[in-house]
């Protein structure tokens, strides 16, 4: 049987679309590698789609069988008609009976004809900047992260609120649970930003901080100022100059979706059935209901309808919006929340329509800023219109992640999947990380796919930790780093926190309890973010997978200047063969790099790589870069 991974490979990075990225009408170099042992094609085409139509291109061969270690280059010239680029290639297979046609989308190879909604994407707008499309992430709950000598007495707090002693437990579930207060402010996160810097972190995610009735914050009461139980305007300024002064951006985290039944908006709404606020919202027409987020009574839900909504929330200088990407507070973007749900209510769907107003005004007023949107499941189609550089999304890593390296025994049976009613986190082999990886992958452009934030765990979720066996949290940071995507760490991460579900998982940090730091990996998060930053291998290279056993998985990262094998594993493990002309050179030529918990060796051996050790743990080795093909003859 042919080895899986043995195909023609694109994946939409800049060594296979160089000059990224194009406006409406640029022509682009498309390029396909194509292994000899696959087949030797008698034509490559690609098929683009223009104002809806297929368009074919055909592409000349540029490498041919044997110039690149066994694998022969296409290239076809493209023109991106419209916004979006969507295209995928067309092989003509010489036969004994005639040609035979085969297909390469984002999914992968196909013998029979392929769907559109498969086709690799690019989209035609400016690219993030460089802080931004290189970013680590750094995310932080203000209220367990860290208190100043200026904080808020636990004795002077709002009604809402229970004072809690920083080393008192967080209640996972209950009526206490959103009322648990233990008083971190922004300047204790300024206190604390060295420490952020020297994890190699380059932006600092703060999840919500205006005034609300929640220790969360997604209910604000309004957006028109900084919570003073987290300091107040003055605090926000001080910890974003800080930041800044460090070289690390700010985000926010803004719910556009709805806001707390609390906020003057809903306040006046549900008192004047005939003021303006009032068409921010969904009210039944007698107006004793309303629309609320998965309905919880304390987040009733905006209508994006309202024009007078759309001009204090979104549009112009002076809107919500714009207000805190300027001065003074000067923020670095937003991370919007529920972003997937925004707009979107029954029969009404306005969300690319509010997320096109949210762009439009950050671009107006500040250009270069970054915008992700949470979208919890297949995220694919929310994050392809052009409007989010990326997005807090798990299903194409954090949940396969978690799957795979999951506890074997019932340990996890209490811990909720990611909604899903089935008890515990089900287990899965490396074959099916992969393929599952890929499947949700492919929708994305790699401009979004390079984007999203690959996260462990979340403020959102259990703690990794948890979940995972014993150091498989620590391959799995590894891996995202490793792979594409903006690694992104919950505050905690470091010093191996645990928790069962979100609330439980937004534990104040210890800093003066080193035995409540169950593993203290801030090396490892250090040496993986200096690795990242100085390999563009990691940061721009494209990903081949090369193996998939259950218990390990190999690719490796391909750039012109670099290329970077993975091996990362599960358990111990013997044998695991990666057939030589797989690789991007010679063997001979690659050194091992020492980063994260080592636990595999490769040796080269006639036809094969083979690669074993000990897991859970990874291997990581440095290749020479790809040969940039040139024009044959």
């Amino acid at each position: 049987m042919q080895d899986p991974f043995l195909a023609p490979h694109h994946d939409g990075s800049p060594l296979y679309v160089p000059g990224q990225p194009p406006g409406v009408g640029d022509t682009l170099a498309v390029r396909v590698r194509i292994p000899a042992r696959w087949g030797a094609p008698g034509r490559v085409f690609v098929r683009s789609i223009r104002d809806g139509e297929g368009h074919y291109d055909e592409a000349r061969l540029l490498a041919g069988e044997g110039d690149d270690g066994g694998w022969a280059w296409w290239e076809a010239r493209v023109t991106a008609v419209n916004p979006t680029l969507r295209y995928r290639f067309l092989f003509e297979l010489p036969g004994t009976d005639g040609p035979s046609l085969a297909w390469l989308n984002a999914v992968g190879t196909s013998r029979r004809d392929t769907v559109d909604r498969d086709d690799f994407r690019i989209d035609c707008r400016p690219a993030p900047a460089p802080w931004a499309r290189d970013a680590v992430i750094y995310q932080v709950f203000p209220d367990r992260y860290a208190r100043s000598s200026a904080a808020a007495p636990l004795d002077a707090l709002p009604d809402w609120a229970v004072g809690c002693s920083w080393d008192e437990p967080v209640q996972p579930r209950g009526e206490l649970t959103p009322r648990q207060v233990y008083g971190g402010d922004l300047d204790g996160i300024a206190g604390r930003l060295d420490h952020i810097q020297a994890l190699g972190a380059t932006v600092l995610y703060l999840t919500p901080f205006f005034p609300a009735r929640s220790n969360h914050r997604y209910d604000a009461s309004t957006f028109d100022e900084v919570d003073p139980l987290l300091g107040g305007d003055a605090a926000l300024v001080r910890l974003v100059e800080a930041a800044h002064a460090r070289g690390i951006a700010v985000l926010g985290d803004l719910t556009v979706n709805h806001t707390g039944d609390a906020h003057d908006w809903f306040r006046k709404a549900s008192a004047d059935p005939t003021s303006e606020e009032a068409g921010f919202y969904y009210f039944s027409e007698d107006g004793t209901e309303y629309a609320s987020w998965f309905g919880v009574p304390s987040l009733p839900k905006l209508d994006w309808s309202s024009a007078e909504l759309r001009r204090r929330f979104v549009e112009g200088p002076e809107s919500v919006v714009a207000r805190w990407l300027l001065p003074p507070f000067n923020l670095d973007g937003w991370r919007i929340d529920v972003a997937n749900m925004t707009g979107r209510h029954g029969h009404v769907d306005l969300n690319r329509e509010v997320a096109a107003l949210v762009r439009g005004t950050m671009d107006a007023v500040r250009p270069g800023l970054m915008l992700l949107a949470e979208s919890t499941g297949d995220a694919t189609e929310d994050l392809s219109g052009g409007t989010w550089d990326g997005g807090m999304t798990y299903s194409n890593f954090t949940r396969p992640l978690w799957q795979w390296l999951v506890r074997e025994d019932r340990a996890t049976a209490g811990i909720n999947f990611f909604g899903t009613p089935a008890p515990g986190v089900p287990r899965i082999d490396g074959g099916d990380l992969v393929a599952t990886h890929t499947a949700l992958s492919s929708g994305f452009s790699w401009r979004v796919r390079s984007q999203n934030m690959t996260a462990l765990n979340t403020h959102d979720t259990a703690r990794a930790a948890t979940v995972m066996i014993d150091g498989g949290a620590a391959v799995g940071l590894a891996l995202a780093f490793l792979l594409p995507g903006l690694p992104t760490l919950f505050a905690g991460d470091e010093f191996g926190l645990r928790g069962t579900n979100g609330e439980d998982a937004r534990t104040p940090m210890p800093w003066d309890a080193p035995d409540r730091r169950p593993a203290d990996v801030r090396a490892l998060i250090a040496d993986l973010a200096a690795l990242r930053r100085d390999s563009p291998a990691l940061r721009d290279g494209a990903v081949r997978w090369l193996a998939a056993t259950p218990d390990v998985v190999v690719f490796v990262r391909e750039h012109e200047e670099e290329c970077l094998v993975v091996a990362a594993a599960r358990a111990d493990h013997d044998d695991v063969r990666v057939p030589l002309d797989l690789l991007p050179g010679p063997w001979a030529a690659a050194r091992p790099i020492d980063v994260g918990p080592r636990g595999a060796s490769a040796e080269e051996t006639a036809h094969a790589l083979v690669v074993s050790g000990r897991g859970p743990g990874l291997g990581v080795w440095r290749l020479p870069g790809v040969p940039t093909p040139t024009c044959r003859g």
